[in-house]
């Protein structure tokens, strides 16, 4: 096997030292190893998030605490994902995509041998640099592989069998939650990355642009980091400290400065991480911006659900990991149709009625209280909300890829996957904001008839960085006790169905905004 070969011949193969296409055997060992190197990214993160209200009991966490669980990981992801596409693209794919699954798996390890929450987060964040390096590999190997006639196809197949693999995640997690540790859900990524290294050294054929400079762009790098890691710390640590604390404005200042400086490096770099004349197709800048706003109201609303499903509901972790199964299960099922909706109908159709319904599900999530059956509360929001996703996803990334030509497919890869993650830990970050204004508000209207002793209101105050996971102090009588336990969980509704209200509105947003920047036929450079 050559170090370059079988590039698809299409426009990308002047940049090829050969254009021998890919054979039919080849291009399904891309999809295998390019679906299981995803799946690891997308399993690790459903699994966590149902494991965010056990990891809040047993390691004695805030809420402030577990987001970090989940934004670590998510925020060196989204900051170095673009030279993560970019290595590809320069010093092989599929070279970098098998050093991420390595650095991704030992980082996992360590996630399962962590004996606190420090410790953890420090992990994740290890595990964020890896999946940087992993998950623009996957897309880039198909966009390299396939023929231009296929791709949508392929790009489909690979997003349903990821979208079905990661169903398998919060099952087996609230599985492995309830019958031995959470320490085990991290192992899981070992096997999985076995098979992914396996296929990836002796089937994937390598690729890269020939053209691409040697040197890469860490500046960028680093003001990325540092630009997202600031603006995210301000926002978290707001929700305890409020906005006048000086370390809180002066990460959030210093996050600001430093993104802007992020944009004039770019601008001004032969080879920059993010070729900002990308950004002159109005497909790639609509895609893109549709992007953020439809996973910002995904990242942001099924952060959240877990803890409704656990400390409200009262589900058992394997019960709440099973809420979920039927939205990857309809983006496996519809996911090779939704591929080829571009090729039919062009961007713009799929891209207005996937968000909406997708919106319409997030609203429904709104309707639920505390109790009932799971048939008739969360179920149907989740059937809508994965129809809406399983209709946008394939063509939304379809036509990311279409936008730019093919010796781009890393770094348009790159930036749209850095997009939706970025959107998604923003998201969190500020819809934390809101959950612990209206839980806060709404907790005092709802114990103010109780007439609480002064140490109980004490106590409760203590206790309201934890939202859901908050006690009843020791000592007070029965009836008391319900009430109060009411008016906890009842306030934590409230800001649940706040973010809901708020994701909707974002996922209508990006419908609008398929229907004014994107037209039809699809690719428009």
């Amino acid at each position: 096997m050559t170090d370059i070969i079988k590039q698809p011949c299409d426009e990308g193969a002047i940049h090829a030292q050969s254009c021998t296409p890919a054979s039919i055997s080849t291009q399904r060992w891309v999809l295998l190893a390019t679906i299981l190197g995803s799946s690891m990214a997308s399993i690790d993160s459903t699994i966590v998030n149902v494991a965010l209200p056990i990891l809040q009991t047993e390691l004695r966490a805030t809420v402030t605490d577990v987001q970090w669980v989940v934004e670590s990981y998510a925020l060196f992801v989204a900051a170095l994902i673009l030279v993560g596409g970019a290595l590809g693209d320069r010093f092989g794919r599929r070279r970098i995509f098998t050093i991420g699954a390595i650095l991704f798996t030992l980082a996992s390890v360590w996630c399962g041998f962590a004996p606190n929450i420090g410790q953890l987060i420090w992990a994740r964040s290890i595990q964020g640099i890896g999946g940087a390096l992993l998950i623009p590999g996957s897309l880039a190997i198909i966009g390299a592989t396939f023929p231009s006639d296929r791709r949508g196809s392929a790009i489909g197949i690979w997003s349903g069998f990821t979208a079905m693999t990661s169903a398998l995640g919060p099952v087996l997690g609230g599985w492995l939650l309830e019958r031995a540790s959470w320490h085990w859900l991290f192992f899981i990524n070992v096997p999985l990355a076995a098979i992914v290294l396996g296929v990836s050294l002796w089937q994937v054929p390598e690729s890269r642009d020939l053209e691409a400079s040697p040197k890469l762009d860490w500046v960028g790098a680093v003001l990325a980091v540092v630009g997202l890691g600031g603006i995210v710390y301000g926002l978290i640590e707001s929700s305890t400290q409020g906005f006048g604390n000086v370390r809180v404005w002066g990460a959030i200042a210093t996050g600001s400065i430093c993104l802007g400086a992020f944009i004039i490096v770019e601008a001004r770099l032969s080879a920059p991480m993010v070729p900002l004349k990308l950004f002159r197709s109005r497909t790639f800048s609509g895609t893109n911006l549709l992007t953020f706003l439809l996973y910002a109201a995904l990242g942001g609303s099924l952060f959240f659900l877990p803890f409704n499903l656990i400390q409200v509901q009262h589900y058992a972790p394997t019960a709440a990991g099973a809420a979920l199964v039927p939205f990857p299960i309809l983006m496996f099922l519809l996911s090779r149709w939704s591929g080829g909706l571009v090729d039919r109908y062009g961007a713009r159709k799929p891209l207005i009625i996937g968000p909406t319904i997708a919106a319409i599900g997030l609203g429904l999530m709104t309707l639920p209280s505390i109790g009932g059956s799971y048939w008739t509360t969360f179920f149907p929001a989740v059937i809508v909300l994965g129809l809406g996703m399983a209709i946008t996803v394939a063509p939304l990334t379809t036509t990311v890829m279409a936008a730019v030509s093919v010796r781009y497919t890393g770094a348009a890869s790159g930036i749209n996957n850095a997009v939706a993650r970025v959107a998604g830990l923003l998201a969190i970050a500020v819809l934390g904001i809101v959950v612990s204004h209206v839980f806060d508000a709404s907790l005092d209207r709802r114990i103010l008839p109780l007439d609480l002793p002064l140490p109980v209101r004490q106590s409760i105050d203590l206790q309201r960085i934890n939202l859901a996971a908050a006690t009843v102090p020791p000592g007070l009588s029965a009836g008391t006790s319900v009430a109060l336990r009411s008016a906890i969980a009842l306030a934590f509704v409230d800001g649940f169905r706040y973010v809901m209200w708020i994701a909707a509105g974002l996922a209508i947003s990006s419908a609008t905004i398929a229907a004014l920047l994107l037209g039809d036929p699809a690719r428009q450079q």
